[in-house]
């Protein structure tokens, strides 16, 4: 039986390198002679031996155009938050920049899409560039208009 102060590993001492010729590891310390690796200090970064570095061996993802559209979207649920927080007004007319000017959507984005997602309550008119079919539904049903910019 293994008790725990009688394991070899435990029992083992530490080789010490660079400690005269007798101890087998002594001059060189076991690094060759010359060279990089010789040195202190150095490592050969992401170097895996001739090895396909891991960098490599995995794949690029993804695909980004240069004239990628930025289009904020914009459910009916948020809108109506904005409503009852008093942030936009229902007498006007809901377009992008208005938003843009009151820091609801990103200043870069180029399209606004209304997405249908929550209720709306209040009645409201908005100018967007795409909307989703049920969107303009409930819109059209609270008696609200929503016009499409071509």
């Amino acid at each position: 039986m293994i008790t725990l102060n009688n394991r070899s590993k435990i029992n083992k001492s530490k080789i010490r390198v660079g400690r005269g010729i007798g101890s087998g590891k002594g001059k060189t310390s076991g690094r060759g002679v010359k060279g990089q690796k010789s040195r202190s200090g150095v490592a050969i970064k992401s170097f895996e031996g001739g090895q396909m570095p891991l960098y490599r061996r995995l794949p690029k993802r993804g695909f980004n155009p240069l004239k990628k559209e930025n289009i904020a979207i914009l459910n009916l649920d948020k809108i109506q938050s904005y409503i009852d927080k008093k942030n936009i007004k229902t007498t006007e007319l809901l377009n992008s920049n208005l938003l843009k000017k009151l820091k609801l959507i990103n200043k870069n984005s180029s399209k606004l899409k209304i997405l249908g997602s929550g209720e709306i309550k209040n009645k409201i008119n908005i100018e967007a560039d795409l909307a989703s079919k049920s969107a303009v539904e409930k819109l059209e049903k609270i008696g609200g208009s929503i016009q499409l910019k071509k």
